[in-house]
C-alpha cells in the first residue's frame, strides 16, 4: 500500500480523531452522491418539483457544506497538534541523546527535519480529509452508477483499472525522485550553514567566496532543482495519464458501450453526469498525491532521526553525593579510559584518545596542555559524559558510571566550552537565585556595567566574544557545581582578565572545594595548578602534580 506508513501514523497520533474524518469524510461522499443521485432524477423527471424533492436537495446539500465546515475544524486541531508534538518530541530526543550519535547525523539534517520535514508532515495531513472526501465521493458515484446499471459499471471498473495501474508505475517512479530531492536539500543546507558561519572569511577572500557560491552552494543548488523538476516532470506525467484515462472513460460511455449494450437515455445520462461531477474529486485526489507522497517520505526521515537519536532510557533519577570534600575519596576516577572516532567514517587512521588513568580530587586546579590535535576537546566531552568512553572505567566518587546514570554524572559539571553559547535567559535557575547572585557575579567578572539580569533574562548579548564569554562563566558561577571545566576559556580574554582568571577566580573556586579543570596554552600560569596533564596524539606524555593547592601530601 502506497501510504500505509502514514496511514498508521496518522492512526496512532489519535485513533479517534483518525476515525472522526475518515467519517466526515465518508458522509460527505455520500451526500455527495445523493446530490448527484437527485439531480438527474429531476433533468429526467421535469414535472417533479415537489417540496419534498426541495426539501431533499437543502438538506443534502447543507449535510455536505456542514460536513465540510466540521472536517476543517477537526483538520486544524489535530494539524497543529502534530506538528507541535512531532517538534516537542525530536527536540527532547536531540536533547538526550549521545552527543557523538547526534554530530554523526549532522546539523544540517536535523535542522532540515525540524524545519522542510516537520512542516511536510503537516501539509499532508492537511490533505487527507480532503482525500478521504475525494474519495468517498468517487466511491458514492460508483455506487450510483452500479445502481444505474451493472453492464456499465463493470465496464467502467475495467477501464479505471487499466489507468489506475499506469498511474501507479508512474507514481512509483516519481517516489524515488522525491527521496533524492530530499537528500539534495539537506546538502543546500549544509552549504547555507556554512555560509552563515563562514560569511567573515568569505567576505575576506574574493576567489574563496565566488568559487562556494559559483560552485559549491551552484552545484547543490542545481542538484536539488533538477531532482525537483524530474519529480515534477514524473507527477505531471501521472497526471496527463490520468486525464487520458478520464477522457477515455467518457469516451467508452458516449460512444462505445451504447452500441454494444442497450442502456436507457436515463442511465446514460446519468453515466456521463456523474462521470462529469467526479472530474473535480479526481483531481483533487491527483493534487493530494504529491503533497502525501512528500509527507510521507518527510515522515520516513523524521522517524529515522528519531530512532537513531532515541537512547531508550528514563531520565536518570537524581542521586545525591557524600563526602566530597578533600582527602577523600576521588571525585573522578578513569581506569584505562579509551575512546576512538573516525571509523564509521572509513578513515584508514581513526583518532584515539587513551588509555588513560587519573585522579581527580575535590579542592584541585588541573590544567590540560596539549598543542592542536591532541585530543583536549575530545578529553574535555569524555570527561563531562558527552562521550561514552568504547573502553575502561568512570567513577564519580566510587559510582561507576554507565549509560543508566551517564545523565545524572554529567549534572556534577559545570562546563564553558571553546565553541561555547549563552542562551539569553538563564534557563534552569531559580528567580530567587537569580535575582540574590546575579549582581554579585556580574560585578566579580565586571561586567556590572554592561549587561543586567531582569526575570531571569540578560539585557543584552551585543557583546564581544570575550565579553560573551564572561557571561558563559556567570552562568556557571551561578549553578554552582562540583567540577568545573574550562576548554580555553580565558583564549579572548585580554592580559589584565586573564591574570583576573587565573590568579583570582580559579583559585576562589578550589577554595570552595570545586574540582577545576582548565584547558590552556597559557603556559605561564601552570605553577599555579595541582595537577598538569600533557596530551599528545590522544596519549597522556607528561604528568605533574606540583601540589600548590595543598590538598594532598
Amino acid at each position: 500500500m502506497p501510504f500505509r506508513r502514514f496511514l498508521r501514523f496518522v492512526v496512532q497520533r489519535s485513533r479517534t480523531m483518525a476515525w472522526l474524518m475518515v467519517s466526515v469524510g465518508v458522509l460527505s461522499g455520500l451526500l455527495s452522491a445523493g446530490v448527484l443521485a437527485l439531480v438527474n432524477h429531476v433533468l429526467h423527471h421535469p414535472s417533479d418539483h415537489s417540496f419534498l424533492v426541495m426539501l431533499g436537495f437543502v438538506v443534502l446539500v447543507a449535510g455536505k457544506l456542514l460536513s465540510n465546515l466540521w472536517s476543517q475544524f477537526l483538520l486544524v486541531r489535530f494539524s497543529q497538534d502534530t506538528i507541535l508534538d512531532l517538534s516537542l518530541s525530536l527536540c527532547a530526543k536531540i536533547v538526550r541523546a549521545p552527543l557523538r550519535r547526534s554530530e554523526q547525523r549532522g546539523a544540517a539534517n536535523i535542522l532540515v527535519t525540524l524545519t522542510d520535514d516537520v512542516s511536510w508532515v503537516t501539509w499532508a495531513i492537511q490533505c487527507f480529509p480532503h482525500l478521504i472526501m475525494n474519495v468517498a465521493v468517487v466511491l458514492g458515484c460508483g455506487f450510483y452508477l452500479a445502481w444505474l446499471s451493472w453492464g456499465t459499471f463493470l465496464g467502467v471498473v475495467g477501464v479505471t483499472v487499466l489507468g489506475a495501474l499506469g498511474y501507479q508505475w508512474l507514481h512509483t517512479s516519481a517516489f524515488s525522485v522525491i527521496y533524492a530531492a530530499r537528500e539534495a536539500r539537506a546538502e543546500l543546507f549544509r552549504h547555507f550553514r556554512s555560509l552563515t558561519d563562514g560569511l567573515k572569511e568569505l567576505l575576506m577572500h574574493q576567489a574563496r567566496r565566488q568559487e562556494f557560491v559559483n560552485q559549491e552552494v551552484r552545484r547543490a543548488a542545481e542538484s536539488y532543482r533538477q531532482t525537483n523538476l524530474e519529480a515534477t516532470r514524473r507527477q505531471a506525467l501521472a497526471e496527463a495519464w490520468t486525464q487520458v484515462s478520464f477522457y477515455s472513460l467518457i469516451g467508452f460511455i458516449v460512444f462505445l458501450f451504447p452500441s454494444v449494450v442497450t442502456v436507457s437515455p436515463e442511465a446514460l445520462t446519468g453515466y456521463v453526469v456523474a462521470v462529469l461531477y467526479m472530474m473535480g474529486p479526481i483531481w483533487g485526489i491527483i493534487g493530494a498525491l504529491p503533497t502525501i507522497e512528500r509527507g510521507q517520505v518527510a515522515l520516513e526521515n523524521i522517524e529515522r532521526l528519531g530512532v537513531s537519536l532515541d537512547v531508550g532510557h528514563e531520565d536518570a533519577q537524581p542521586l545525591e553525593l557524600a563526602g566530597l570534600v578533600a582527602g577523600i575519596p576521588p571525585i573522578v576516577q578513569w581506569s584505562d579510559v579509551v575512546f576512538s572516532y573516525g571509523e564509521e567514517n572509513g578513515a584508514e587512521a581513526p583518532f584515539m584518545l587513551g588509555p588513560i588513568s587519573l585522579e581527580l580530587h575535590p579542592g584541585e586546579l588541573v590544567f590540560v596542555i596539549g598543542g592542536n590535535g591532541s585530543g583536549k576537546s575530545t578529553f574535555v566531552k569524555v570527561l563531562t559524559g558527552l562521550y561514552q568512553p568504547l573502553q575502561g572505567n568512570v567513577t564519580l566518587a566510587g559510582t561507576m558510571i554507565t549509560d543508566a546514570n551517564r545523565e545524572w554524572y554529567r549534572e556534577h559539571f559545570s562546563v564553558v566550552f571553546s565553541d561555547f553559547h549563552v542562551f539569553n535567559k538563564l534557563l534552569g535557575q531559580s528567580d530567587s537565585q537569580a535575582e540574590r547572585f546575579a549582581p554579585q557575579f556580574l560585578r566579580l567578572l565586571h561586567m556590572d556595567q554592561k549587561v543586567t539580569v531582569h526575570e531571569r533574562t540578560f539585557s543584552t548579548l551585543d557583546l564581544s566574544q570575550g565579553q560573551r564569554k564572561r557571561l558563559a562563566l556567570f552562568t556557571a558561577y551561578l549553578e554552582d557545581r562540583p567540577i568545573y571545566v574550562f576548554d580555553e576559556w580565558a583564549a579572548d580574554q585580554d592580559p589584565q582578565y586573564k591574570e583576573i582568571f587565573y590568579k583570582t577566580l580559579l583559585p576562589d573556586l578550589r577554595e570552595r572545594g570545586k574540582l577545576v579543570v582548565v584547558i590552556t596554552h597559557d603556559d605561564r600560569y601552570f605553577h599555579l595548578g595541582d595537577q598538569v596533564i600533557k596530551l599528545e596524539d590522544g596519549k597522556v606524555v607528561e604528568y605533574s602534580k606540583t601540589g600548590v593547592g595543598g590538598r594532598r601530601p
